[in-house]
């Protein structure tokens, strides 16, 4: 079964201080999104798309796409997410510095989408289990009514180094019930996880709580869909609003109230890292080098 993975590598990463997508950090260079792509291959999937900004195109290709391509014999296709397309009902748009979310990155490569597909971030590292467990359930989509995610714990996906954003879930009987995007949550001095979006001493979190790394599943037939809503976020934003993002798990969190969507909810012991802080680097630097030490992944991924 054709499988595709859509890696969505076109954020400004502004909260790091570069582009974090392109960061080297493996023992050969290695650049985050690589182990993830190393990882659905080995998963069984046969097909990669990578969205990215027309600035970091040729240096992707560069660093690692040619690289794969010849290792692999998988063509990888590059989708450009630029603020011009799918908006042509608000040409005012056009031109604004500030992406428009995930949804939009999705969309940007609808067209190298032709079979069921997953689609993560490029700068989080999600874990073979993660990817194993989200082909396997691929193969059980069979329309635009029914996807997946796979779900970590929060404890596992929190930053020392400041607050992070994750999509909060409520699980019922093995399905999403509704998933919150959560802004500024920050591990504590104290060890506790709190929300602290209104105040800094906003509710605890409990450390299992089930959160969103945007790793969603999909059928193909899930583009027109998306589509559509993203054509109805455009519509009702304001003029002078530059900095609105048309998000997966908000997405996700309105169809699922509307009953227009099943999600299947796959659970993750793997331990997130990633650099959504430029002090985030040396961790995921260590972490990387014990995964190549004790053999989950060859010295060299590409050969």
């Amino acid at each position: 079964m054709d499988k595709t993975l859509v890696v969505m590598a076109a954020g400004l990463g502004s909260r790091y201080g570069g582009i974090k997508q392109i960061e080297h950090l493996g023992p050969d260079g290695e650049i985050l999104m690589e182990y993830a792509i190393y990882d659905a291959i080995s998963a069984g999937f046969n097909k990669i798309v990578l969205i990215v900004k027309p600035q970091i195109l040729e240096d992707v290709k560069a660093l690692f796409g040619d690289k794969i391509e010849k290792s692999t014999g998988i063509k990888i296709e590059y989708a450009l997410q630029t603020p011009d397309r799918f908006t042509a009902l608000r040409p005012e748009f056009s031109d604004r510095a500030k992406p428009f979310g995930t949804v939009h990155a999705v969309l940007c490569a609808k067209d190298y989408i032709s079979s069921p597909f997953a689609v993560m971030n490029a700068d989080d590292y999600y874990g073979a289990e993660a990817l194993k467990t989200m082909s396997a359930q691929l193969e059980n989509l069979h329309g635009a009514s029914e996807a997946t995610m796979v779900a970590y714990r929060l404890k596992n996906t929190v930053s020392p180094f400041g607050t992070v954003t994750r999509g909060v879930c409520i699980e019922k009987d093995g399905y999403l019930g509704k998933v919150k995007e959560t802004y500024k949550i920050k591990l504590m001095p104290d060890g506790t996880i709190r929300d602290t979006s209104e105040a800094e001493d906003g509710p605890v979190l409990a450390p299992d709580t089930l959160v969103s790394m945007n790793l969603w599943g999909y059928h193909q037939d899930i583009l027109p869909v998306m589509e559509q809503y993203f054509e109805s976020f455009l519509t009702a934003i304001a003029p002078d609003n530059l900095t609105a993002e048309c998000l997966l798990p908000v997405m996700m969190d309105a169809l699922t109230a509307e009953g227009k969507i099943k999600i299947s909810v796959l659970s993750t012991h793997d331990r997130w890292f990633g650099l959504t802080y430029h002090e985030d680097k040396a961790g995921a630097v260590e972490a990387l080098t014990a995964l190549h030490n004790n053999g989950t992944y060859p010295p060299t991924l590409w050969k």
